[in-house]
């Protein structure tokens, strides 16, 4: 199970385009979107080349591909020009090894308001616009951060693959690993 993960790109068609050409590099199998996908939201700027409707036909390329949640900029007319699902809170997927990923946006569920997740899983979510591999309480907190607007210095993604997790910057340059804690 090889999962790309990405979040908050907030309709920039420059930096979708980037992460489109890092998606067709990595070749996941899925392709893992933690919303705010379209809109940039009235708490930011507007991203560079500002292009919703870019950013849509982009995605559409991938849908196939693509398992997306709900952030709290997506609307009910994203899903209008969106060619896979959007509007779930939150997604669970399972690795071999039976461990739980726990995919939402983050601002209904962050690591200070956990959903339950069995020790040895991972909790994945965006909003924040800053990056996060860490452990806690036996649950690993994944933030790939923002693919347009960072608040951390870099835009990034994450990849999943053979239980780790590597954070990479929007050029493909690797940034941190970790591994999923043991099961318990």
């Amino acid at each position: 199970m090889k999962i790309l993960i990405a979040s908050d790109v907030h309709g920039s068609a420059r930096f979708c385009s980037m992460l489109a050409e890092r998606i067709a590099e990595e070749d996941p199998d899925t392709v893992l979107l933690l919303g705010d996908l379209l809109y940039h939201g009235p708490r930011n700027a507007l991203p560079e080349q500002y292009d919703p409707m870019a950013v849509a036909d982009t995605l559409n390329g991938f849908k196939q591909h693509i398992i997306a949640v709900r952030g709290n900029c997506e609307a009910e007319v994203d899903q209008m020009v969106l060619d896979f699902p959007c509007m779930a809170d939150y997604t669970e997927l399972v690795d071999a090894q039976g461990r739980t990923l726990f995919a939402t946006h983050g601002h209904l569920w962050n690591p200070e308001s956990l959903p339950y997740i069995a020790p040895g899983g991972a909790f994945l979510y965006g909003h924040t616009h800053k990056k996060q591999l860490e452990e806690t309480g036996g649950i690993l907190l994944v933030n790939p951060g923002s693919v347009s607007i960072p608040k951390d210095g870099s835009r990034s993604y994450a990849m999943f693959e053979d239980g780790v997790f590597s954070l990479k910057e929007l050029s493909g340059d690797l940034l941190a690993e970790a591994e999923l804690p043991s099961l318990r």
